[in-house]
Order: C-alpha cells, then structure tokens, then sequence
C-alpha cells in the first residue's frame, strides 16, 4: 500500500504544524484586541481588510480546514469499520469542509474588496 502525507507521521506532523499556526493567529488576535481595542468599525474594516492580515487570515481557514480534515479523518477510520459507511461518512464530511472552504473564501474576498 502506498504512503500519503496524510497518513502516519506525516498525517501527525501536519495535525501539530496547523495546531501551532491557529494557536499563534489566535493569540495574536487576542493580544491585538487586548492592547489596541479598535475605536469604531470603519478602524476594524480598514484593519481587518488589510493585505497582510487577509493573508494571514486565509493561511488561517486553510490550516483550520486541513486541521480539521486530518483530525476526522482519523476519528472515521479508527472508529467507523463498515466501508461503505466510511466511505460515506468521509465524503459528507469532505462535502461540509468544501462547503466552508468556499464561505470562507467568499468572506475573505467581501473583506479584501
């Protein structure tokens, strides 16, 4: 059987690099909400619009999506026995992570615009 980097080690080490990324991104924007509090929401929209922070906000949904991912994944396979089961099982959850990659993405795009 052929390795995929979503099994075994690989599997593990992107569950922790996506772990660690959505825990700085939140610490982060809690820290930024703490010392710098935005004072109306033309502030708030100019900010959260910005290049920088729109990047890093959808580095943020792609490694909470891919996060997600690995770690259902692995809950269905360990725990999900009957294939076909399985099988439906991952394609309704891979259908849900589509359906908000895609709000995501259109979020994203409103906020940039």
């Amino acid at each position: 059987m052929r390795k995929t980097p979503l099994s075994g080690l690989g599997a593990w080490t992107i569950q922790r690099l996506t772990a660690v990324y959505l825990l700085i991104f939140f610490l982060f924007l809690l820290g930024y909400f703490v010392f710098w509090p935005p004072g109306s929401y033309e502030i708030w929209r100019d900010w959260i619009s910005s290049t920088p922070l729109v990047i890093a906000t959808s580095l943020f949904f792609i490694a909470l999506l891919v996060h997600a991912w690995v770690g259902l994944r692995d809950v269905v396979l360990d725990y999900v026995k009957p294939l076909p089961l399985r099988l439906g099982v991952l394609a309704v959850l891979a259908f849900g992570l589509i359906g908000l990659a895609v709000w995501a993405i259109k979020v994203l795009l409103t906020a940039a615009a």
